[in-house]
């Protein structure tokens, strides 16, 4: 054993009363915790085996990450909707100007602070985003439960339905939509809203139907309870996990695809801010050397995709059962 600096050695004890079948202890001081030779008060015993300091669970690490992503992801959007109509404003004085600590994202052809800008276009990413994931989610839950509940025929419905848009490319079906719709922010909106909801329907369907087959359910049925009472209180709380994160794992895909639709002509219209914009007219100078256009945006539109993604694999872990103690 060690008290501060000295080392207590153990030794069996041979022959001597006192040690008999017990060890001595030899130690070149006195030990804590035992009265002082010379009668002074007894001195406070040592903790041997302190704990080590206090840390954060790992459910507090993951709360806290969930909690961190969704603070900057709001951030963007209001930072972006203050900002607004700064970001249009024109400058020819401070044109072309690379960036710097007054312009960090630097200026584009027209004067415009990039910084900005980009702002501005997340925010609208971001809103777009949400609407139509949102649309998407109520979509796929509305036709996984019918899937799962309505009978065979609904489920081989609904299931052929689904592998019918998964077999066509989102980028082209959503194209098709939002041209159709006259382009701008709600035929993007509804476009995205109806081309991703198969994968979180299909979800669904797979958790209503492992609900259905439990143990659980079938006691709730055999006691009486209705289905409206079996659907509310064990059918819910099971598949809304699920749901949750599947609702946030489709805001990327949907801002992604946004941002690809109005890249190509086909989305938000030119005088609106949005990183498909920025990145469509920013192709145009590349080649002039103005590498900031497009360097800067595109990060900033990653860094928004992986603020969703680490919010959603985090919420996914806080709520799952089956990673819940991960």
């Amino acid at each position: 054993m060690r008290s501060g600096n000295e080392t207590c050695e153990a030794a069996g004890g041979v022959g001597n009363a006192q040690s008999l079948g017990q060890p001595s202890l030899r130690c070149g001081t006195r030990l804590a915790g035992i009265a002082d030779p010379t009668g002074s008060k007894a001195v406070a015993a040592p903790v041997l085996h302190a704990s080590r300091a206090a840390r954060w669970g790992n459910r507090k690490l993951t709360l806290a990450a969930f909690v961190a992503a969704a603070v900057a992801l709001a951030a963007i959007v209001v930072a972006g909707l203050l900002v607004t109509d700064a970001a249009t404003a024109t400058d020819f004085a401070q044109k072309n100007l690379a960036p710097s600590l007054a312009h960090p994202f630097g200026t584009d052809w027209m004067g415009r602070d990039m910084l900005l800008r980009t702002l501005a276009g997340l925010s609208t990413s971001v809103l777009v985003g949400l609407l139509a994931a949102g649309a998407s989610s109520v979509i796929a839950l509305v036709l996984g439960a019918v899937a799962a509940l309505g009978g065979k025929k609904a489920d081989a419905a609904v299931t052929w339905l689904i592998d019918l848009m998964m077999g066509v490319p989102h980028i082209v079906l959503l194209i098709l939509i939002s041209f159709a719709l006259g382009k701008g922010f709600w035929g993007v909106a509804i476009g995205v809203a109806v081309t991703h909801w198969p994968s979180l329907a299909r979800v669904v369907r797979a958790e209503i139907l492992q609900c259905r087959e439990s143990t659980f359910v079938a006691v709730a049925r055999k006691l009486g309870q209705s289905p409206v009472r079996i659907a509310l209180k064990h059918m819910v709380p099971y598949v809304l996990p699920q749901f949750i994160v599947g609702l946030i794992l489709l805001f990327p895909h949907a801002i992604l695809h946004e941002a690809a639709v109005t890249f190509l002509g086909f989305g938000l219209p030119p005088e609106q801010p949005a990183i498909g914009v920025i990145l469509s007219e920013s192709m145009a100078h590349l080649s002039a050397g103005m590498w900031w256009l497009a360097v800067f945006p595109g990060l900033a539109l990653i860094a928004t995709v992986l603020l969703f993604d680490v919010a959603g694999s985090n919420l996914r872990k806080l709520i799952d059962p089956h990673s819940s103690q991960e």
